[in-house]
């Protein structure tokens, strides 16, 4: 296949899923941005309404209000959560949570094992029982790039999970890390696919063309500055990162597939 970039090796973000007829570059590229939650007290929360809002399995309290205030919801299967705090994952549970709040424009956070291997990875998505445009599924930056890609060409999206090595995000490891994704992910598809950074609202600003991303920022410390949340979820909304991707160098050490 025939890369269509620019002179200064340039790979435009579309929206749109895996491989395709390249079209024009598009001018701008506006990231979905999902709080989340709880949010707390819930007179704050509905300040908030026309936002976002990622609600996970492990704390749903919020989730009625959001169904009626949120322009969409991510659903997160609290994965993350239950490793941090020594608890269980209950997939069963959390399929039986999720089926009835699942339909477009939500979506839900495909199962993955924080931690685990590719083949650990494989079997939980593949207990997946819904059509996969509903979810979407993990990929760990400490995992494979082949595994990345093959993600991608079997869901079409993915999300970018932070966890091991690289559970700092932000940090210069983590960011030559992403940087080596994104280099992989231009030379395989040409055009992007729909990435999602889990704990990357923080990152809206920098050189990663993520689609979507969420994080705890208001939840957690809206109480801790002058603004208000609503304040606060406003201005993350406005940071928005480039819409392209420009190949960047990659430390020896930090490159594997």
């Amino acid at each position: 296949m025939q890369m269509l970039l620019d002179s200064g090796g340039t790979f435009p973000l579309y929206s749109c899923w895996g491989r395709g007829v390249f079209g024009r570059k598009y001018l701008k590229t506006t990231m979905i941005h999902y709080h989340g939650t709880p949010i707390t007290p819930r007179s704050v929360l509905e300040t908030l309404a026309g936002e976002h809002f990622c609600i996970s399995y492990f704390e749903p309290r919020d989730l009625k209000t959001c169904l009626k205030i949120g322009q969409s919801l991510m659903l997160d299967n609290g994965a993350f959560s239950c490793k941090t705090r020594g608890v269980v994952f209950d997939l069963h549970g959390f399929y039986d949570w999720i089926d009835p709040i699942l339909a477009h424009p939500h979506w839900g956070v495909v199962p993955d094992v924080i931690d685990g291997t590719i083949e650990q990875q494989r079997e939980m998505t593949a207990t997946w029982p819904f059509p996969k445009s509903f979810g979407i599924p993990v990929w760990h930056l400490g995992l494979s790039l082949d595994y990345l890609c093959e993600l991608v060409d079997d869901w079409g999206r993915v999300c970018l999970g932070s966890s091991g090595e690289y559970w700092n995000v932000g940090d210069a490891k983590w960011q030559g890390r992403m940087d080596e994704t994104f280099n992989r992910l231009a030379k395989t598809f040409g055009r992007l696919p729909w990435t999602h950074g889990m704990r990357m609202l923080g990152q809206g600003l920098e050189r990663w063309p993520l689609s979507s991303a969420d994080s705890t920022n208001v939840a957690l410390h809206h109480k801790e500055k002058e603004e208000c949340a609503h304040c606060m979820a406003k201005r993350i909304d406005s940071e928005n990162p480039p819409n392209h991707w420009n190949l960047r160098p990659v430390q020896e050490n930090l490159c594997f597939t």
